[in-house]
């Protein structure tokens, strides 16, 4: 691996800063292509914009939902990286790295049923009153 030198690291200027933008979709690329659950919360994020334009929620609804789904990715996308990382460091089955696995899995568990329950109390009411309409 080639030494980066301080001047290196310190370099700034548009065209670092544009490569920074290619290694962001890189890691989104990697996330989509090789990791299911990422998958399954971009459907989930579809879902999520197709019910609130089909159900007209207010301005602040959309904010917390793109707030709850940007979170949520963004959980899977660190959950990744310390997958990679401790993979990296280690292949055997590990105490400590079955912890860090585990944990960065739950913290995007955690997030996602905060997410689903931010959907309830965002489309219950909503729900309802279709419900209302139609009987």
């Amino acid at each position: 691996m080639a030494k980066i030198s301080r001047d290196e690291i310190k370099k700034r200027g548009l065209g670092r800063f544009v490569k920074s933008f290619g290694y962001s979709i890189d890691g989104l690329k990697y996330a989509y292509k090789y990791e299911q659950s990422m998958l399954i919360h971009v459907i989930a994020t579809v879902c999520v914009i197709g019910a609130n334009f089909f159900f007209g929620i207010t301005g602040t609804e959309w904010l917390i939902t793109l707030l709850a789904i940007g979170l949520v990715l963004s959980a899977e996308l660190i959950n990744t990286a310390i997958e990679a990382t401790v993979d990296l460091i280690t292949l055997e089955i590990h105490p400590l790295a079955k912890i860090a696995k585990d944990c960065g899995s739950a913290a995007t568990f955690v997030l996602a049923m905060m997410a689903a329950a931010i959907g309830c109390v965002i489309y219950i009411p909503y729900i309802v009153d279709l419900i209302k309409v139609l009987v």
